[in-house]
């Protein structure tokens, strides 16, 4: 498990270094801080539960493990009640400090795709020999297990969530045949995926749709998220509501078949978890929009380190400390890489006006019954494929400097040399990033907070933070922001927020 960071760059602890007591500790208690970071398994009932879970076994009956994955290793089914499936992952600054968790992260983000495991260590840079080993030295389990993991939770989630057929869940969560899914499923979980859903009664998706649940660490901001989304809610590709989010999608198998549709996002606080309404054109990419989502509404992050870390933030700016703020992430990584450029010495209103140009000039057509709702962002792809890109943007009002820099990125990105999976480090997308004319340290640091989970970027000469600390020189703040390390990301967020307010 991962353990809370108590200073610049700190490693949390394994699991082996929390002793029992602790563990027994939050999971008497039911500490929502360690949700996620620790399961518990009961041999009294041979299942397997979150540390939020209501049920309260004997103590002396409980193995506690790191990974889901682990606990079903040793023989343990997911708890029917607290559904581990749906608990939040590990913070992102703990994924970017190991191998074996930015190979976590694709795994999950990619379940449902056939993975092979040469393929997943060359995208990270390393031998899969080298790969296997760190990975079991972090998890205690195989790549290839925690693989199974993944794609058995998604299919209980969907079968638990909507009213999908068996087999498309099956084929939705990357098993090869509903047969084999049938026998995995009953092997692990000692059930069969018809008695699970006789249990859950009937869903209530709406037609054509279909829903997941993804899990976070309370307390969690809900309402701040949208405040920032909202005032950035890009004309014909996202819409915002007072309590929703909504947007097209457009993405890409590991076929190459690109698959369009849209989202809607809702929070669920007496479950800590945000309720993801999915068209069923995406039902293929299930499991890359989910961890999108979970990029782009940060619920991987861990509030209690990041209060630890940031809470003299009041000392800077009095009342900017909210327990519980996460970092607006993204959606579409290309897109909010395009509209930070666009963004550059603009106001924020001019900025959305040209991404809306775009996207009603070159973006690709999305039904959805949601209104607001009609096209979607062009993908990296679709700029580099235009007649003289930088000329197309041109007639937009895009200045040529903010247009070379725009497809530029499209290059890099659809060259593999960018990317917002994680799997490569945060520090090599910087360098990348910088070495593009046009992007400064702001742009390259606003990019990697809002599209790669980058928890320590501080913009110390953006406007806003000018008028959150007047009275300090732009090196003036950015020693100041020294004590907020690793979660300078939150800090800027908070005083960006305060001032909103």
């Amino acid at each position: 498990m991962t353990g809370r960071a108590k200073g610049a760059g700190a490693e949390p602890p394994s699991f082996s270094a929390l002793d029992k007591e602790t563990a027994c500790k939050a999971f008497k208690t039911k500490d929502p801080r360690f949700d996620g970071q620790i399961f518990v398994g009961v041999s009294s009932t041979g299942i397997y539960c979150r540390p939020v879970c209501p049920y309260k076994p004997k103590l002396e009956n409980c193995t506690f493990f790191a990974t889901a994955a682990e606990a079903e290793r040793a023989g343990y089914r997911p708890c029917l009640v607290c559904r581990p499936e749906i608990a939040p992952g590990m913070a992102p600054v703990d994924a970017k400090a190991s191998l074996a968790r930015r190979a976590a992260k694709l795994l999950h983000e990619r379940c449902t795709e056939n993975i092979s495991m040469s393929r997943l260590a060359a995208k990270l840079g390393y031998t899969d020999r080298h790969l296997r080993r760190a990975f079991m030295e972090e998890y205690r389990v195989t790549p290839l297990e925690y693989l199974q993991t993944c794609r058995l939770h998604l299919a209980k989630q969907l079968l638990t969530d909507s009213d999908l057929s068996i087999p498309r869940v099956a084929k939705a969560a990357g098993f090869g045949s509903t047969r084999r899914f049938n026998d995995v499923f009953k092997e692990r979980y000692r059930l069969t995926p018809t008695s699970l859903r006789k249990r859950r009664g009937k869903g209530t998706a709406a037609h054509g749709t279909f829903t997941v649940r993804l899990g976070y660490r309370p307390p969690y901001r809900f309402g701040l998220l949208l405040n920032f989304f909202r005032v950035r809610a890009l004309l014909g590709a996202e819409a915002v509501g007072d309590d929703t989010y909504a947007r097209t999608v457009r993405v890409r198998t590991d076929k190459g078949v690109e698959v369009a549709g849209w989202i809607a996002v809702e929070d669920d606080p007496a479950k800590n978890a945000l309720v993801v309404t999915l068209s069923e054109s995406l039902l293929p990419v299930t499991s890359q929009v989910c961890a999108r989502v979970r990029r782009q509404f940060d619920l991987d992050c861990d509030p209690a380190a990041v209060g630890d870390g940031i809470r003299t933030l009041d000392a800077a700016m009095p009342g900017s400390y909210v327990p519980g703020t996460r970092v607006p992430g993204c959606f579409d990584g290309f897109e909010t890489c395009a509209r930070a450029v666009l963004g550059q010495q603009v106001t924020l209103a001019a900025a959305n006006k040209l991404a809306a140009r775009i996207v009603d000039a070159y973006g690709a057509s999305v039904e959805a019954p949601v209104e607001g709702l009609a096209r979607a962002f062009p993908t990296a792809s679709d700029v580099l494929a235009l007649p003289s890109a930088e000329e197309a943007l041109g007639t937009l009002g895009v200045i040529k400097s903010r247009s070379r820099a725009i497809v530029e990125i499209a290059r890099l990105v659809d060259a593999g040399e960018l990317t917002f999976d994680g799997s490569l480090p945060i520090a090599d997308q910087l360098e990348t990033l910088l070495a593009v004319k046009g992007i400064g340290p702001w742009s390259a640091n606003y990019i990697a907070m809002r599209t790669m989970g980058y928890t320590d970027a501080f913009l110390e000469t953006d406007a806003g933070i000018k008028h959150a600390l007047p009275e300090l020189s732009p090196a003036e703040r950015l020693k100041l922001a020294e004590q907020w390390r690793p979660w300078r990301s939150y800090a800027n967020i908070s005083l960006w927020n305060a001032l909103a307010k």
